[in-house]
């Protein structure tokens, strides 16, 4: 059997698999059937353990290319999917040559648009998924990568704390510069637009979306946020020598939008400041990155705005009942082990596949504000709880490894 195999560590070695036979012919125990659409390449998928992979069979120069940019945009802290190897030189016991193959980690709990149009109006998906694809556009590009290939398909979906994250799963079209100039951006966005209009044409014919939604209107609404959110991380702005809060203001709308800023530059002319934004996006957000720094806990950004929000009032709690304060890192140890941990320990074992630990404790947390507003006063976090995983969460689809449904 001849092949060439490059793979990060800390992954199988995929040796036990058939690499001398077209993936459309594979017939080994490790398949796995995960539900997802219409491919150009073909994709199987494999289970290591509780481990699932995807393989999908393209031209080497393909294979080569999106695994070098998958590589690079990870590395950046661009939403993806983690790639894991390259199956090169691939060829048949009888010598003829066979396509190579790339190699990706499945994404857990992710959600392809067409499941997420399946389980939920369109209304409530509008605005999620149009933040959702921005965000992963502006962060694309600031690191200088043209996607060439944007759509609903090549991108899958997490849930994160009532809102959406938003994945690039296929960068083989994709280009990779030091900076995009203003066309280049401007034609991803364009492309984009076309595709996720006709992706809702699809949807609208088979009784997904209300026939009135105008994909056109949804174009428009997409360029505009875009827009907006790539002035709001890079545009100059001017100021006086006394207005230098206004720093530290746009700086902190700027973190609030779930970004971090590597480099400030100031410069002086006359009576003027001119203030200069470096574009990197050094983390996907610091609400994330504080609570991995206190808890060890690796979310969703919007899952950690939550999560410190709720360690916050148990703080407060904490304090007035205690008569003194604590340091935070107290704080967030004393949160962990009487708050979330106990939270999440009150799932069965299966039906853990449901949500992660951090989306299920945000979920028992909305369910914990609803019942006590009904019933007028605070309702305890475990009866929460409890109430939540008898009432609501059995009744909810299994999300950890639904298909990766993509065009890639």
């Amino acid at each position: 059997m001849r092949f060439q195999l490059v793979a990060r560590t800390g992954h199988p070695d995929f040796l036990d698999l058939p690499w001398d036979v077209p993936l459309e012919e594979w017939d080994v125990p490790r398949l796995v059937d995960v539900p997802r659409g219409i491919h150009r390449h073909v994709v199987r998928t494999v289970a290591y353990g509780d481990d699932i992979y995807v393989v999908k069979e393209l031209p080497r120069r393909y294979a080569q290319r999106e695994y070098r940019f998958l590589r690079y945009l990870a590395d950046e802290a661009v939403p993806v999917v983690d790639v894991v190897g390259v199956v090169t030189q691939r060829a048949r016991r009888d010598g003829e040559q066979i396509d190579a193959a790339l190699i990706t980690k499945h994404l857990e709990f992710s959600l392809p648009y067409r499941l997420l149009f399946q389980r939920e109006d369109a209304s409530s998906l509008r605005e999620p998924m149009l933040d959702a694809l921005v965000d992963l556009l502006v962060r694309i590009h600031l690191v200088g990568f043209r996607w060439g290939d944007c759509s609903l398909s090549n991108t899958l979906f997490r849930r994160d704390a009532g809102r959406l994250s938003a994945y690039l799963v296929d960068a083989e079209t994709g280009e990779l510069h030091d900076t995009l100039t203003d066309g280049q951006r401007w034609s991803d966005v364009e492309g984009a637009v076309e595709r996720c209009a006709g992706e809702l044409l699809d949807l609208q014919a088979a009784g997904l979306v209300r026939p009135d939604l105008d994909p056109a209107e949804l174009g428009d609404e997409l360029r505009a946020r875009y827009d907006g959110l790539w002035a709001e991380l890079t545009r100059e702005e001017e100021f006086g020598p006394d207005e230098r809060y206004r720093i530290a203001d746009r700086l902190r709308r700027i973190n609030d939008l779930g970004f971090d800023v590597e480099e400030v530059e100031l410069e002086g002319e006359g009576d003027r400041l001119r203030l200069k934004l470096s574009t990197k996006v050094v983390e996907p957000g610091r609400h994330r990155r504080r609570l991995r720094e206190l808890t060890g806990l690796d979310v969703q950004d919007h899952q950690a705005a939550r999560l410190l929000n709720d360690m916050e009032s148990f703080r407060a709690s904490v304090e007035a009942q205690e008569g003194r304060s604590y340091p935070t890192h107290v704080v967030a140890a004393r949160w962990l082990e009487s708050s979330f941990e106990p939270t999440v320990a009150e799932v069965p074992a299966e039906l853990r596949a449901k949500r992660d630990p951090a989306q299920l404790f945000h979920e028992v947390l909305e369910h914990w504000y609803f019942m006590s507003t009904i019933e007028g006063r605070d309702m305890d976090l475990l009866s929460a709880a409890r109430s939540y995983t008898a009432n609501i969460l059995p009744n909810v689809p299994d999300e950890r490894t639904v298909g990766d449904d993509v065009e890639g």
